[in-house]
């Protein structure tokens, strides 16, 4: 199948997120592991961690705004081309992504700011979109 014509489906999570930086010898912290969905990666360069916003406490260096598609999977590691086809169209309508892969699927995260002209242009790609109740 070619990577341009390839249609999958997302969700876009309710909750809003927020993505945080800490150093790269803290220990996890618990406010980290916290709701349905986070992500906690480590480097030798840093901490990082996507949560709900909610749960980041003051003073710790964060990005928030952000909002999480989940793209419907499983998808094995060597299929090729998933977040291809989520990119591209947000590249061509200049928008920022952050992703979060697993081993079944993909997340991309958006910034609220842009997320109906994000919504917009993989809709346009012939992506389908489940929205919950709370957009």
């Amino acid at each position: 199948m070619c990577i341009s014509s390839r249609r999958l489906q997302l969700t876009l999570l309710p909750e809003h997120f927020a993505i945080s930086r800490l150093p790269a010898d803290s220990p996890i912290p618990e406010w980290a592991k916290q709701g349905s969905f986070f992500s906690v990666t480590r480097t030798d360069d840093e901490l990082s961690v996507v949560c709900e916003i909610s749960h980041v406490p003051t003073g710790v260096q964060s990005q928030p705004g952000w909002r999480v598609l989940k793209v419907h999977g499983p998808f094995v590691l060597s299929e090729v081309g998933v977040l291809s086809a989520l990119a591209v169209p947000l590249v061509e309508a200049r928008i920022s992504l952050f992703a979060v892969s697993t081993f079944d699927t993909d997340y991309l995260l958006v910034a609220f700011a842009t997320l109906s002209a994000a919504l917009s242009a993989l809709e346009r790609a012939g992506h389908t979109i489940h929205r919950s109740s709370i957009e």
